[in-house]
């Protein structure tokens, strides 16, 4: 019986604002990304910290210190739960190929508004209640847990 993999990964905020339209990327903060995979099947759960680049967060405060939506710039915001699986778990799902968390096909899909309740977990549980999340989300898309 194969054993979940579990593993976080931190991406860094970045700063690709252009003057020029077609080469404008503009701003990003650090992203993390809770990943859970067994059996060439995956689970994440990803999360926009909002912790920007320190350039960034000075004009962002400086700019929006007396708007009403100051926390959209903030505040972190759970972005996706989601699933990579090598076959298709709807009529008419298409894949993408270069999948980095399963071999060959993979067809994903997610939900940002689900994000919310494991974001909850995760402030409330820290990262055990999230990876219990995953396993039950894991659950629900693919099957039985295999039991230890």
């Amino acid at each position: 019986m194969s054993k979940f993999k579990k593993w976080i990964e931190f991406y860094p905020a970045f700063d690709k604002r252009d003057p020029n339209p077609s080469k404008n990327y503009g701003i990003h903060g650090v992203e993390l990304k809770f990943y859970l995979k067994k059996d060439n099947k995956a689970v994440q759960f990803v999360l926009f910290t909002n912790w920007q680049l320190p350039h960034v967060t000075k004009e962002n405060s400086a700019k929006f210190s007396e708007a009403y939506d100051i926390e959209l710039f903030f505040t972190p915001m759970p972005a996706d739960l989601g699933y990579h699986s090598p076959y298709p778990m709807y009529e008419g799902q298409t894949s993408y190929e270069n999948c980095h968390l399963i071999k060959g096909a993979c067809y994903y899909d997610g939900s940002g508004l689900a994000a919310d309740r494991i974001y909850q977990v995760l402030l409330n549980e820290g990262s055990d209640g999230v990876w219990r999340e995953l396993e039950e989300y894991w659950n629900d898309k693919f099957g039985e847990i295999d039991a230890d």
